[in-house]
């Protein structure tokens, strides 16, 4: 008889299953949201999104691990995860993933508001019926993945206002935007693993990287044009503007060293670390301009 593992280690392999630091991301551009839109008191609404979203972003990275399981197996930075290393079986993975979302949208939907709800929804809809598959089938995977991710700020500021206004669409525009660099640069540094698997993404198809170098460059100037609109539009202060423009400009410097085919792979590299620190910088501005600036 086997012996059964330590209920700590049972844990800490459910725990990966949901991807905590990818879902702690969701969470956090969920609150971004939240306060952007400068909420009256409610710390129970608050609790209430905190949990909604954390049980959406934890289920919805459980069942794409199920569903790729297969290509995980297969490539050397996925072999490890819980389901193809035997950790955790399949059918467990897709019985807490389809509980965890199904309790998500139960409490967005009678404790935070049904606009948060369908936000949520389309959030699991299109990352788990859109985007998963696309991986597989489609050069506009990564694009189709980004629109997934930037729901969360939208299921915050719902949460917040009971609507969307026009600083909550920018605040969508900027994870749409900022999400083609930072998963162009992952996609292009793992090209080969991707490749053995056949999924049809640009850095597979793009041999020579020229190409997911300047879509990468386009994109980061879409998303500095985006992220300068709030002091445009008076929905934030010039002090945004000017922490806007800095980082922005940081981001745009390390997507032209992108383009350098010499140093591509280092260059690929150093723009995903940097937009790792862009984005916490750049919504922590916003969210502080907001919260502490005196404007509409």
């Amino acid at each position: 008889m086997t012996e059964a593992l330590p209920a700590s280690a049972r844990f800490s392999d459910y725990l990966e299953l949901t991807k905590p630091r990818l879902s702690l991301l969701s969470v956090l551009t969920a609150m971004v949201g939240y306060f952007s839109a400068r909420p009256g008191h409610n710390p129970s609404r608050l609790i209430f999104l905190s949990l909604g979203a954390s049980l959406a972003a934890g289920g919805v990275a459980a069942l794409n691990q199920w569903m790729e399981s297969d290509t995980d197996g297969r490539m050397h930075r996925t072999e490890k995860r819980p389901i193809p290393s035997g950790k955790i079986p399949g059918g467990s993975a897709y019985v807490l993933g389809w509980g965890m979302c199904f309790v998500a949208l139960i409490l967005m939907f009678y404790q935070v508001g049904k606009l948060s709800a369908l936000f949520t929804l389309l959030t699991i809809a299109s990352y788990l019926g859109w985007y998963t598959p696309a991986k597989r089938t489609s050069r506009w995977s990564t694009e189709v993945g980004a629109i997934a991710g930037a729901f969360p700020p939208l299921i915050g500021w719902s949460a917040a206002e009971g609507g969307v206004s026009a600083l909550g669409w920018i605040l969508f525009g900027i994870l749409f935007f900022w999400q083609i660099p930072h998963f162009m640069a992952i996609a292009w540094t793992y090209r080969h693993e991707y490749s053995a698997v056949h999924f049809p993404m640009l850095p597979v198809r793009d041999e020579s990287g020229a190409k997911v170098a300047g879509w990468s460059l386009t994109a980061t100037l879409c998303l500095v044009a985006v992220s300068l609109l709030p002091p445009i539009l008076g929905l934030a202060t010039l002090w945004y503007g000017a922490a806007a423009a800095l980082v922005g400009a940081a981001f745009l410097w390390r997507a032209f060293a992108f383009l350098k085919a010499d140093k591509r792979d280092q260059g690929a590299r150093r723009l995903f670390f940097f937009s790792l620190a862009y984005l916490p910088l750049l919504l922590g501005a916003l969210v502080a301009d907001r919260l502490i600036a005196s404007h509409p």
